[in-house]
């Protein structure tokens, strides 16, 4: 191989790994192990009540790298509200726009929804109940929801409407009480992700995967948020609406952040100061 070509090489492989975090040993997930850990990341203040954690994964096959963003919340401090656009004027939009206009420091889309922007499941704000009905479809497993400004994620099965002053119906539900729930009516292949949970501390968190290829699968995931050595500690995990509708927006004094969607959404949750 001749000198300059080597040099070209050696400069777009650096190119395609810039931002990984080399200086962790790589970890091989247990039921995926095409898929290693290579920066687990920390969590770091955004502001009081808000952290923010990235943790960088590469995948041997195809080969690519890609970052799960993640966003903290105590609830002491910080409550979540549903968005729904409509209620403000606009048929959908991007979360940074819905944040924006409403005032939330972060904001994340929501729930599934049909091409006229119709929610395909349970749907209520604090305003009104858009959509009354909990669905039985597969995918649509399980609800986030408020109950006087407190976060909760249930299975659908043991939900009724009365039991949230505002929430979205969503899916699949990945983890509930700390166990491994089984996914029904989605393919388990990498994709791009958005979720909502809960963690041992009662605190509440928010993620996505923020890539151009490929992305996590079901599983991976429940491995990522279970196992011990990520110190995620979730106790609950909701997957929001993914592919191009994934997007979140922050906006604090110390950090601002916007990984984008591909679509505008009618729905999203915000993040607001109590």
């Amino acid at each position: 191989m001749s000198r300059p070509l080597t040099i070209i090489i050696g400069i777009l492989l650096s190119g395609f790994f810039a931002g990984a975090d080399c200086s962790e040993t790589p970890v091989k997930l247990k039921n995926s192990p095409a898929l290693a850990v290579i920066g687990g990341g920390s969590w770091k203040a955004a502001q009081k009540g808000i952290d923010v954690r990235k943790i960088s994964l590469e995948r041997a096959q195809p080969a690519h790298t890609l970052d799960l963003k993640l966003f903290r919340f105590d609830t002491s401090l910080i409550v979540p509200r549903v968005i729904y656009s409509a209620q403000h004027d606009l048929k959908v939009a991007d979360v940074k726009s819905l944040a924006q206009k409403t005032g939330a420091l972060c904001a994340i889309n929501a729930n599934y929804y049909d091409p006229e922007g119709k929610p395909l499941a349970f749907l209520k704000t604090a305003a009104k109940t858009i959509n009354p009905r909990v669905s039985a479809a597969a995918l649509y497993s399980g609800i986030f929801g408020t109950k006087h400004h407190q976060p909760f994620i249930a299975h659908r099965n043991d939900f009724l409407p009365d039991q949230a002053d505002e929430g979205i119906q969503s899916g699949p539900l990945l983890l509930l009480r700390g166990s491994v729930q089984a996914v029904a009516g989605a393919p388990s292949r990498p994709g791009r992700r958005a979720l909502i949970g809960i963690d041992k501390e009662q605190r509440l968190f928010i993620a996505v995967t923020d890539t151009i290829l490929g992305g996590l699968s079901w599983t991976e995931l429940q491995e990522l948020f279970t196992a011990p050595q990520w110190q995620l500690q979730a106790h609950d995990l909701l997957a929001l609406d993914g592919g191009g509708s994934a997007q979140v927006y922050i906006k604090t004094a110390k950090h601002e952040e916007l990984i984008p969607g591909t679509a505008e959404v009618p729905v999203a949750i915000g993040f607001f100061s109590k």
